[in-house]
């Protein structure tokens, strides 16, 4: 008996209601991302250092390499110039400790070796800490800022060889003569 299979329009019935929960489901996986900010739209720090921009000028990774408080630390991250002109940043931390970058337009600057020269004298927190760096930019616009940076030691592997070391000098005691003194001369003489 096949009564259902001769009734006209059974199988278009069918298709229409199969379609029609197709859509409903699609709506109901996809609904979601309608109300909700897309993941990949944000601007995050990925890594261990912070973000900020300063006008024409993006900082991103900085962070700091130091030993212990007091010590000198060396500035890590990467400077992006906007700009159609140079921008020098002077970056200032504790107790007067200065150091400067100029970051060419159009070309990311990379301090991440230990041939960067951005080292600040003395820091006034420990690694562990966050450093309050006051920032200046010139060139272009000025522009002033104040950023909180955290300082690492060399714990971890990848900021081991970055640690600056401070600067030696050698006192008048420390210093010896290439050229044998008289009395040295003169014992060696008798030998």
């Amino acid at each position: 008996m096949r009564i259902a299979a001769g009734i006209r329009g059974t199988k278009r019935l069918q298709r229409l209601s199969l379609i029609a929960a197709i859509g409903v489901g699609a709506l109901a996986f996809t609904g979601c991302s309608a109300i909700n900010q897309q993941s990949t739209t944000l601007v995050y720090s990925a890594s261990d250092g912070v973000c900020k921009n300063m006008g024409q000028l993006e900082l991103r990774n900085v962070l700091i390499v130091s030993e212990a408080a007091g010590s000198p630390g060396r500035l890590i991250g990467t400077f992006y110039n906007q700009s159609a002109a140079d921008i020098t940043l002077t970056i200032s931390g504790a107790q007067g400790s200065q150091t400067e970058v100029t970051v060419k337009p159009g070309t990311p600057l990379v301090l991440d070796t230990v041939g960067d020269k951005a080292i600040l004298s003395t820091m006034a927190q420990p690694p562990g800490a966050m450093e309050t760096l006051e920032l200046r930019q010139s060139g272009g616009a000025t522009e002033t800022a104040t950023l909180q940076v955290p300082v690492l030691d060399g714990t971890l592997a990848e900021y081991k060889n970055l640690l600056p070391t401070p600067a030696t000098t050698a006192s008048p005691s420390d210093v010896s003569s290439a050229a044998p003194t008289d009395t040295a001369t003169a014992e060696a003489a008798k030998h």
